[in-house]
């Protein structure tokens, strides 16, 4: 069992943080919480204490929590970081920070334990490879998204963006080179090093002036992606082989 953590809140805003100190105070995988007000204050303390785990607040005046963020990478045992926001703007530079997780305020007790819970185990579920469907989350609930229904994927640091025909599109936390592996029997293709396509959803294939392009759909739109070169020859060859 994982030994309980030593937390650290903060965000200027005093009934937000008054908040998520009582709920953490009520998770009995939390030893400790302290509470910081900015985000000086906050770096004072995680220099002087042992912190496990922090709670960090976007927008503050002065040091935010991206700038703290980016501080304690450099730290020789940073500790895990949640961000906290009212706003979801910022969910993919915080998940290339490596973040365990993003929450959006108001926070929810069921909510803030799952946090809590990736924190202790510090890795997140892997991308099912024999199953048809991969775990997303949005607006803190746990959907699963059929991969049938995945028109591309669109990579993200060591995260993918799920386009899908539908419209809605999802952060989840794997790296492109992997999923392209583990998906590549479901008939996704990488056609660029930040690109796998469903080859299911491929519409049409353009080739103009040398350069080869594919358009899929998303929701009510058509997205026109260019081929790298090197993955031209193999993306016709499987789509020739799809027709017959």
């Amino acid at each position: 069992m994982t030994a309980p953590l030593n937390a650290l809140v903060v965000d200027d805003e005093q009934p937000v943080l008054d908040e998520l100190v009582w709920l953490l105070g009520r998770d009995d995988r939390i030893a400790s919480v302290r509470a910081a007000g900015s985000g000086a204050e906050a770096l004072r303390m995680l220099e002087a204490r042992d912190i496990d785990l922090v709670f960090l607040d976007v927008a503050m005046p002065g040091l935010n929590g991206l700038d703290i963020a980016r501080l304690l990478g450099r730290f020789a045992a940073p500790p895990r970081i949640v961000f906290v926001t009212a706003h979801d703007q910022h969910a993919v530079e915080a998940f290339e920070m490596n973040a365990v997780d993003y929450l959006l305020k108001p926070i929810r007790e069921e909510r803030l334990r799952e946090s809590v819970r990736r924190a202790c185990a510090d890795t997140d579920p892997p991308v099912p490879e024999t199953q048809d469907s991969i775990a997303v989350e949005l607006g803190g609930v746990t959907r699963f998204v059929s991969r049938r229904t995945v028109s591309y994927v669109e990579a993200s640091g060591d995260y993918v963006r799920l386009h899908t025909t539908d419209g809605p599109s999802h952060l989840v936390r794997v790296p492109i080179g992997t999923l392209a592996d583990d998906w590549a029997e479901a008939g996704f293709v990488r056609i660029h090093r930040s690109h796998v396509v469903n080859l299911a959803h491929v519409r049409e294939v353009r080739v103009n002036g040398g350069r080869c392009s594919v358009l899929l759909p998303v929701g009510d739109d058509l997205i026109e992606l260019v081929v790298a070169r090197r993955h031209t020859r193999t993306l016709r060859e499987l789509l020739h082989e799809r027709a017959l």
